[in-house]
């Protein structure tokens, strides 16, 4: 063909293959070749956002590979196989790893206005990046000891797991809690009142949709939880690891810069979300292992130190201040022999005023556990402080039976929350036959490390009511000592005949589930399709 003939011959359009096809291609991309195609031209922007848009996305991968950067390698090449945007990034690592190293490998691999937090828990719970089994591993901290999930081979200290989602309709913001740098007291209030203005600047309430909470090891984070609990709607899904070291980079880009005692990921509903976007939802629920034993007694004396605090107290059928050894003896007794103390907990009944931030004091009844680190001629010696003279306790001890009945119940909240995606919804939640479906896209769970295969003699107990009611649904999350949940204390034979049951954020031997729903927009309501912009790289 001559070449004044071939300038008459145009050039065949990728257009032309039809939009379903090229939809249809496109959705199989991995999210780096996907965010390229985005760039191809106007068509195929609109088309990749119209994929990216049409629901929410979280993804999941862990890998046990013994070499740092090969395991990074491996669950960011899993998280990003298919088409997502991230809006942020939560990474657990094994103890053996370095956690500075973890966090320059994991941050490098994301755009610097991704939220990014990695921190090191007591196990990883997740699907295999290449093998897509699931595992429950827990960190190996003596030996002999069994670790439900994890081949012989594999060192269970040297885990990662990476969780990164994409969630339209909401904004991902990360906010610290600082020390008083003098006086090493946290700025609670400081900490609400950024939750509140930031989330007011760019939602049309001042109660995030959901926070994800880690605290450091030596924070006692019970009256941050206490605060956030009063401040906060009770549609805000509060949870979190109450006990790990963490590093984080925030969405503006900064870098840690003083030493932080916590730090949260918001999420927080969009006030002025593009059309066609439907609205994502979190649910928290709780599988309790404590179980109160013995009579109620009320701390009589009181000393502390940074971290723990000894007390004596009395019950209500003796006038005399009992010591700790004495307060343990009757304990022991209920059961016929002696148990360790650190298997028991003090749930301590505080009541008190409260504010958040400027608001208005108002009465308040929290339930807070301290572990029982041991007694003597003198004192019961318990860990963490803010015990006063005249609270109320009783012991609380793990049970496996307690447990697994609560597992069951999750079970069972979970299979009614499946039976509800099969319904559809109106704007104002009424059911209807022309709605759209709602469908739950994914699930993270923090569970004590004192569960486990161990517990309850089996591999993945925690994770099953989710997998056997979700199979195939994202899922993942961490061991901790120290589970973040808000709610209610019912599950710990808390409550009155008033209807008054104290409120509960920090738990021990638990499991806290954060699950995510999606329901989308009516089918009027897509008429306008949602254009959010120009497509930004994944990586």
């Amino acid at each position: 063909m001559s070449k004044s003939k071939q300038t008459h011959v145009g050039k065949p359009s990728l257009e032309c293959l039809g939009e379903d096809l090229i939809q249809n291609i496109l959705c199989r991309l991995p999210a780096s070749a996907f965010a390229s195609a985005a760039c191809v031209s106007r068509y195929w922007n609109s088309t990749c956002n119209r994929i990216l848009f049409s629901s929410p996305k979280l993804s999941s991968a862990v890998s046990f590979n013994p070499s740092l950067e090969e395991a990074v390698n491996e669950v960011i090449n899993k998280v990003l196989s298919k088409p997502i945007r991230p809006h942020f990034a939560l990474a657990s690592i094994g103890s053996s790893f370095s956690l500075e190293d973890a966090y320059q490998l994991i941050t490098e691999s994301f755009a610097p206005e991704i939220p990014v937090i990695v921190n090191c828990p007591e196990g990883i719970i997740g699907r295999d990046a290449l093998t897509d089994e699931f595992l429950e591993v827990q960190r190996k901290v003596a030996e002999g000891e069994d670790h439900g999930g994890a081949s012989p081979d594999q060192n269970v200290n040297q885990g990662i797991i990476l969780i990164v989602g994409f969630l339209p309709g909401l904004k991902a913001h990360i906010l610290p809690l600082f020390y008083q740098e003098k006086y090493q007291a946290l700025l609670i209030d400081d900490f609400v009142t950024g939750i509140k203005e930031y989330t007011s600047s760019v939602s049309e309430s001042t109660s995030p949709a959901s926070i994800v909470l880690f605290s450091g090891r030596e924070t006692d984070i019970k009256p941050v939880l206490q605060k956030l609990d009063y401040a906060f709607s009770l549609d805000t899904a509060i949870v979190g690891d109450g006990d790990s070291e963490f590093l984080y980079r925030s969405d503006d880009r900064n870098n840690i810069t003083r030493r932080s005692a916590a730090v949260a990921l918001l999420f927080v509903k969009e006030r002025d979300k593009p059309p066609g976007i439907g609205e994502t939802k979190f649910h928290v629920m709780l599988s309790a292992g404590l179980l109160p034993v013995g009579s109620t007694y009320k701390v009589v004396a009181v000393k502390c130190d940074k971290s723990s605090t000894w007390l004596t107290a009395t019950r209500n059928t003796l006038d005399d201040a009992l010591d700790g050894q004495s307060i343990l003896d009757e304990i022991y007794d209920e059961f016929g022999d002696r148990i360790e103390a650190p298997n028991f907990y003090l749930g301590v009944t505080k009541r008190g005023r409260c504010s958040g931030g400027q608001e208005e004091l108002r009465q308040q009844t929290f339930l807070e556990f301290h572990e029982v680190l041991g007694g003597d001629e003198e004192n019961l010696h318990v860990n963490h402080v803010g015990i006063n003279s005249g609270d109320p306790f009783r012991f609380y001890i793990w049970n496996y039976k307690a447990a697994l009945s609560s597992c069951d119940d999750v079970f069972d909240k979970l299979r009614h929350l499946k039976q509800d995606c099969n319904c559809t919804y109106d704007r104002v939640g009424g059911i209807v036959t022309n709605g759209n479906k709602r469908e739950v896209f994914g699930g993270i769970v923090f569970s004590c490390c004192g569960r486990g295969d161990s517990f309850f003699g089996q591999p993945g107990f925690d994770s099953s009511p989710f997998l056997e009611n979700f199979p195939g649904v994202t899922f993942g999350g961490t061991y901790c000592h120290g589970e973040i949940g808000r709610g209610y204390c019912s599950l710990y034979g808390q409550g009155n005949a008033e209807g008054d049951v104290p409120r509960c954020s920090w738990h021990a031997f638990s499991a806290v589930y954060l699950i995510m729903s999606y329901t989308p927009p009516l089918p009027q309501s897509k008429t306008a399709s949602a254009e959010p912009g120009s497509s930004s790289s994944n990586q």
